[in-house]
């Protein structure tokens, strides 16, 4: 495709696809904040049953994971989004209104299962609308909802429930999601034959320059047989793992620095913030590296590794220290946030679309059950010693175990990137 063409497509669909991951990601995110101000006494539940609610979110997200993908690949990605979107705005929105435990629970468990159809969607949307040389950056930009989210929503969430409580902070910032929905349907198609901004000629040429890819590919196996496959089966544990020390972080960072610094809660999200400042910096880089030279995991292992020792090291220093500690939370925050460009990007690299998408959907799903994992264990281990050391210790073993497996995956090797038409540097 021409660069005409190729502009065209990261100016209409990176924008969308970067605001509606960053809506759903509020939901996963706030519930941290939540905590910290105090919805366990307000509640009067105690601090293990406050963990669970945080974690049954994940356990939702685990199981829709794959038929997901399937509907969107098969059918329409723009249907299932569209409908996950009304849904789990008014699911995150209930949050603040229900105060039976038991409702809450159920209503957490939900919003998971709605929400755990979007990222595969997401990635088969990808997989559709840019090539090989673009993927690791299509999916950082997507991707980039995730710490961008976290950042200013560290900052409004703070001062929300200071203002207004966090009853009203759940009500308000699920109200979005359902707005978007409707943008989403009125801007977005499924597949590039399908646009009317992109001329006969270029819809042509894209669409040769897709199939070309998949002459990589000289077995076309279904996605049950890649589902079985080795490194499929190495890069999902290696996510389940790198998830319990990513969600372990998130949901729990609040709590930990409101404990270790003895701020206000308005405070304790802006300093909470500055971890996905590095993030996003990092993330950028290492996608635009790993499509230049078209090796994906030089780009994610060395990250996890390191990001797993900054923990150690923090957990070694103790809260006592705050500023040390914290130094070596912001460096293990954007280090563990980096590679997820690149990670995903090495699956449509080693398998053929026909199974990209449900593999990239029990690779996610796996995730799921680390970030359940770690949003519980974190949290139960925290209210059990009375203080987060324990649960730096146990997310930073997470992360060096997911850089070993990735280590472990068979990819094509380094090659240099040969400049495409369709590429956009």
């Amino acid at each position: 495709m021409d660069t005409t063409g190729a502009r065209q497509r990261w100016a209409r669909l990176i924008p969308i696809i970067f605001i509606v991951y960053s809506l759903a990601y509020v939901d996963r995110a706030n519930f941290g904040f939540g905590a910290a101000a105090g919805l366990a006494k307000t509640l009067h539940i105690t601090a293990g049953a406050t963990a669970l609610l945080s974690s049954l979110f994940f356990l939702g997200y685990f199981f829709f994971q794959i038929p997901g993908a399937h509907y969107a690949e098969k059918r329409s990605a723009k249907r299932i989004v569209f409908w996950g979107m009304i849904l789990w705005g008014v699911l995150a929105s209930l949050t603040g209104v229900l105060t039976n435990v038991g409702m809450l629970m159920v209503d957490r468990l939900l919003l998971g299962v709605v929400e755990s159809v979007l990222f595969p969607s997401l990635l088969v949307f990808n997989i559709h609308w840019f090539l090989k040389p673009e993927r690791a950056r299509a999916n950082t930009f997507l991707i980039l909802g995730n710490p961008v989210t976290v950042l200013w929503m560290s900052v409004v969430s703070g001062f929300l429930i200071a203002a207004i409580g966090w009853q009203w902070m759940f009500i308000l910032e699920g109200i979005p999601s359902i707005v978007m929905a409707f943008i989403w349907w009125g801007l977005i198609k499924d597949h590039p034959s399908d646009a009317t901004w992109l001329d006969a000629r270029q819809q042509e040429s894209f669409s040769r320059e897709l199939a070309a890819e998949q002459q990589e590919f000289r077995e076309k196996p279904n996605y049950w047989k890649a589902l079985r496959s080795r490194d499929v089966v190495l890069l999902a544990g290696q996510y389940f793992f790198w998830s319990i020390g990513v969600y372990g972080f998130v949901l729990w960072l609040p709590s930990i620095v409101k404990a270790a610094s003895g701020l206000g809660i308005g405070e304790t999200g802006l300093i909470s913030a500055i971890p996905y400042l590095l993030a996003i910096v990092l993330m950028v880089v290492a996608s635009y590296l790993s499509d230049k030279r078209l090796n994906r995991k030089i780009f994610v292992w060395p990250s996890l590794l390191l990001a797993g020792i900054a923990l150690y090291a923090s957990f070694s220093i103790g809260v006592q220290q705050f500023v040390p500690a914290m130094i070596l939370l912001v460096i293990a925050g954007g280090l563990m946030y980096a590679p997820y460009g690149p990670f995903f990007a090495i699956i449509p690299d080693i398998v053929p679309r026909s199974a990209s998408g449900e593999s990239m959907a029990m690779i996610n799903s796996m995730g799921a059950l680390g970030s359940f994992v770690g949003s519980y264990f974190v949290g139960y281990l925290g209210a059990s010693t009375g203080g987060p050391t324990d649960g730096f210790l146990f997310m930073s073993l997470s992360l060096v175990i997911s850089a070993i497996l990735t280590a472990l995956v068979r990819t094509k090797g380094h090659r240099q990137a040969a400049k495409q038409p369709g590429q956009v540097v």
